[in-house]
């Protein structure tokens, strides 16, 4: 491999991450896959050197992809986060989530258009290394989602920014309930640019390096339709129950809808930390009048204190540690946000 004028390409393989520049194409591949690439803080940090280190270099492109048939990233290691929490070490966490951000926001201000090649489980931090960049190539087996209010949280690395923008109330529906999103979904609701077959999709970085045309031209010729997005035909019903500044206002819409789905919609809200939902759809609307950079400090100051209260701790618990998938929510801690955009929490330490 070489650089664009000839020289020799470097290569650099860290726990997880492997970075590499092939002609006028930086690649990154992430190759964690028995934790189906969750996100570590050397893997952010190895992530943040290589994008800056990147600046500079005449690349056409920037691809993300991964070794894991099952997993394009499952996510950050949010169980860490949790030990974390619990070890009163804080401080890594708030490290591993402010270098996460600066990764979101590097790949969405790349000169060289990004191409994330998403094939498998995608969620919460797959999304922030995905979504970000001018091209996001789904495979057939692609699941997206951000599940963060089952774990006592809420949907980050800028899902603030980008859900909020989705058509309609997708996103306030897709950030409350975590709802997973298919390839079809991904590109009818404007998650995923374009479609590849799961067999071809490994291919397209090598087509992208041996081809000088611009991107778009290369990757319209790969693509192939993703089919109907079961999503955009449920839109109309999305939108007459998720537009509302208030849970309680959603719940009774769906309430007075009287069908299964959204009888099973109430039952996913029902099941979830209402703290998180509450600070959730207040970060949403926030959000949609938001920059990406904006959202992204946003999010930082209410992760801080979120990942202090009993919620967050004993949702991870369930779903990822111990895995009964059976949580004893508390009392919500979340009290609402500032007009500067500080969450308030009781019993916690407030966000400076």
């Amino acid at each position: 491999m070489s650089h664009a004028d000839g020289t020799a390409a470097s290569t650099t393989v860290t726990t997880g991450v492997e970075a590499s520049l092939d002609g006028s194409v930086g690649r990154i591949v992430l190759d964690r896959p028995r934790s189906l690439n969750a996100l570590t803080l050397p893997m952010v940090q190895e992530l943040e050197r290589v994008l800056l280190a990147w600046v500079d270099e005449p690349l056409r492109a920037i691809t993300i992809s991964s070794t894991s048939e099952r997993a394009f990233c499952a996510g950050g290691d949010i169980r860490q986060v949790r030990q974390n929490t619990l070890d009163g070490a804080e401080s890594a966490s708030l490290e591993f989530f402010a270098t996460e951000y600066r990764v979101n926001h590097l790949l969405a201000a790349s000169r060289a258009p990004v191409v994330a090649l998403v094939d498998g489980i995608c969620m919460g931090g797959g999304l922030g290394l995905s979504v970000h960049g001018a091209f996001r190539v789904v495979g057939d087996a692609a699941v997206l989602a951000m599940p963060e209010t089952s774990i006592g949280f809420f949907p980050d690395v800028g899902a603030t920014h980008f859900l909020p923008r989705l058509p309609g109330e997708i996103g306030t529906y897709l950030g409350l309930t975590g709802a997973r999103v298919s390839a079809a979904d991904a590109v009818g609701i404007g998650l995923a640019t374009h479609h590849v077959p799961s067999a071809g999709l490994g291919a397209v970085a090598d087509r992208l390096a041996a081809d000088d045309r611009p991107v778009e031209l290369v990757l319209a010729e790969l693509t192939t339709a993703a089919g109907e997005s079961e999503l955009v035909a449920r839109r109309a019903q999305i939108d007459r129950t998720f537009d509302a500044d208030s849970v309680d206002a959603i719940l009774d819409a769906l309430r007075g809808e009287g069908t299964a789905w959204a009888d099973a919609t109430i039952e996913v809200l029902e099941s979830a930390s209402r703290q998180s939902l509450d600070l959730t759809l207040d970060l949403l609307r926030r959000g949609a009048d938001l920059s990406l950079r904006e959202c992204l400090d946003l999010e930082l100051r209410a992760a801080e204190g979120a990942m202090r209260t009993p919620d967050f701790v004993e949702g991870v618990r369930a779903v990822l540690v111990d895995k009964d998938r059976a949580p004893q929510w508390g009392q919500s801690r979340y009290q609402g946000m500032t007009a500067e955009g500080h969450a308030v929490w009781s019993g916690a330490p407030a966000v400076p």
